[in-house]
């Protein structure tokens, strides 16, 4: 692996508001947005102090190929990922906003998260375990901890501004976008997510769940956004190590978490510190699931 970068934790953009999430910082261009993806690292909704070297870039990458792979079945906001694309002050300060940036279309967002679960997994199996359901959808009896699915199901849920989202039957869905939008939804995301895995499994990695979202153009014809199968939005799983019955290994932030699961605290801001070995294990985790899905060596000197 080439030297590690600095990490970027926070970004400036003199001029535009910008509107700062747990990972990602979002400027207002207008009719455009620039999205960029810090080396910020969340787990049980609490950012930590110290970032994940690559994250960022890895993230937005990803989705890039994502984006790019299905760009004629899906259309999707973006128009450059490239540096010298992008407006000023941005297009000057590569080596902040440089391979970690997309320059979107601003468009009307369903206010929907779209889950799609194909194995059966961490909130999914507990819930399963009790009452036989995912997100009050009947499952066949017998399943074991990360069992694949019969079929994908959609679990969508709602998009909280603060706190957690809350899962809703697609009956609420369809009382908050209207039955033929919800139905679109349904199809489209399974549909993406059932393309993207059956690709994934042969790169050697499992997509067990994943999230997306959706906006609406002019036309009100659905466009994807956001990012896009990424080891944030997703579960990962090693194909070459899965067995069904207990926790599978992932290429996703789960080691963080499970660091954080051995320590004396209560899930509450402020985080812990992360310790070099955890950050460089999460660093490897993300470029090596880069490296297994493109086929492509990820280079930590960012093009711009």
């Amino acid at each position: 692996m080439n030297t590690i970068p600095k990490v970027i934790l926070e970004t400036d953009a003199a001029g535009y508001p910008a509107k700062r999430g747990k990972v990602r910082d979002i400027y207002d261009l207008g009719d455009r947005l620039m999205l960029v993806v810090t080396d910020r690292i969340s787990a049980f909704d609490v950012v930590m102090p110290n970032g994940i070297p690559c994250k960022g870039a890895v993230l937005t990458q990803i989705s890039r190929f994502w984006f790019e792979k299905y760009a004629t079945e899906f259309p999707n906001h973006i128009i450059s990922t490239s540096v010298k694309d992008f407006p000023e002050p941005f297009k000057s300060r590569p080596e902040i906003f440089g391979g970690r940036s997309m320059l979107v279309r601003k468009l009307q967002v369903v206010p929907i998260e779209c889950v799609v679960r194909g194995y059966i997994t961490g909130s999914g199996w507990k819930e399963y375990q009790k009452t036989g359901t995912v997100c009050g959808i009947r499952l066949p009896a017998g399943l074991r901890q990360c069992d694949k699915l019969p079929e994908p199901i959609f679990t969508p849920t709602t998009k909280a501004n603060v706190g957690h989202d809350e899962n809703i039957t697609f009956e609420q869905a369809v009382e908050m976008v209207g039955e033929g939008l919800a139905r679109k939804l349904k199809e489209n995301t399974i549909k993406l997510y059932s393309m993207a895995a059956e690709y994934a499994r042969t790169r050697g990695i499992i997509i067990a769940d994943t999230k997306f979202e959706w906006g609406l153009n002019e036309k009100g014809e659905l466009v994807l956004v956001d990012e896009v199968l990424t080891p944030d939005s997703s579960r990962f799983w090693p194909a070459d190590q899965y067995e069904p019955g207990h926790d599978q290994p992932s290429f996703d932030k789960q080691f963080v978490r499970n660091f954080l699961e051995t320590l004396d605290w209560d899930k509450t801001p402020p985080g812990p510190t992360l310790p070099e070995d955890v950050v460089e294990g999460t660093t490897k985790r993300y470029i090596e699931a880069y490296e297994k899905l493109t086929g492509k060596t990820f280079n930590t000197e960012l093009t711009y």
